[in-house]
């Protein structure tokens, strides 16, 4: 049986290459490179019976499905993914798929961000490429710093570590975070205020959800020190991003590391791209070849099962609103 299969957002054009899809007979995958938005991709999901989503780059809302009446599975890179509707998909028919994926990409990339910021590497680099002056700055000190981490899940815990490994001091605030958990992780639970307060760096490692959306506001960026630093590489709606900007633009704050936002590919007029205490990444934080093998082979043995008419890893409609965990 012949079925046309759409790849979505394969940025770097490697989604064929990162999988064997020659085992699935009569399929031949269309990688779009392109982020497509209304009538374009509309126009580009036409006929379409399998999609292969990365991530939540392209938002499958009820409104788009409806609109899509060949889709029969959407495969979703990950096993969550907030933008796409899964009760409305589950009300067409349509089969719904995860992958697996590793917490080690997010924890790599904050703390590239934390190194870059605090090193001034762009500055240096950018300087030094270009002939320009010879050491521009001077570097902050991660030994006997605090890092907040705002967030001690499986990610926060795991950057909890690297900071202990740099003979940090870690402290640690979620809404559902009770001292066993951070003790169990060498970490001291403090207050949300104390947090934003006192720490030196600031990561953000929460699931976004109705209960964190906008969690870090105008009052929690007034409490950091002007020397600090904020990074978030977990999803741009847990801070108020205007906030955000206002407190970079008048330097109460010495940065932000970021690698998500609230409208990806962010607009070429967007003030994040501008500010020089900007420090951001294009989202890259689960793009790494570990992860992208994972997440193409188990999209084509998702394709494969669902054709056999045993699928796997499903995604069920009360996966649409996890509850947030510290």
């Amino acid at each position: 049986m012949s079925l046309r299969c759409v790849i979505l957002d394969d940025y770097q054009g490697v989604a064929t290459s990162y999988a064997d899809w020659s085992v699935l007979d009569g399929i031949e995958p269309v990688a779009l490179r392109t982020h497509l938005e209304g009538a374009e991709l509309e126009q580009a999901l036409r006929g379409a019976e399998v999609v292969v989503a990365m991530r939540e780059r392209t938002p499958f809302p009820a409104r788009l499905l409806e609109r899509l009446p060949d889709l029969r599975l959407l495969v979703t890179t990950g096993m969550r993914n907030a933008s796409l509707d899964l009760a409305a998909a589950t009300a067409r028919g349509i089969t719904v798929c995860g992958t697996e994926s590793s917490s080690t990409p997010p924890v790599e990339l904050t703390w590239a961000l934390i190194h870059g910021l605090t090193r001034h590497l762009v500055t240096e680099a950018t300087g030094l490429r270009s002939g320009g002056p010879w050491q521009q700055t001077v570097g902050t000190d991660l030994a006997g710093a605090q890092l907040g981490l705002v967030g001690l899940g499986r990610i926060g815990t795991r950057v909890a570590a690297v900071g202990q490994a740099f003979a940090m001091e870690v402290v640690a605030w979620s809404p559902h975070l009770t001292e066993d958990r951070a003790a169990a992780a060498g970490v001291r639970l403090v207050a949300k205020d104390e947090l934003m307060a006192t720490s030196d760096v600031v990561s953000i490692h929460l699931v976004l959800s109705d209960s964190t959306r906008g969690l870090i506001g105008a009052d929690d960026l007034a409490l950091m020190k002007h020397t600090a630093y904020l990074v978030n590489t977990s999803r741009a709606g847990l801070v108020d991003t205007g906030a955000l900007v206002d407190a970079l633009a008048s330097r109460r704050i010495a940065g932000a590391g970021l690698d998500v936002f609230d409208v990806e590919p962010l607009p070429a007029d967007d003030p994040l791209r501008r500010l020089p205490n900007v420090l951001a990444t294009p989202h890259l934080g689960y793009v790494s070849e570990e992860n992208y093998r994972r997440f193409f082979t188990q999209a084509v043995e998702d394709i494969a099962a669902w054709r056999g008419g045993s699928p796997l890893r499903l995604l069920a409609p009360k996966a649409a609103a996890p509850r947030s965990r510290g």
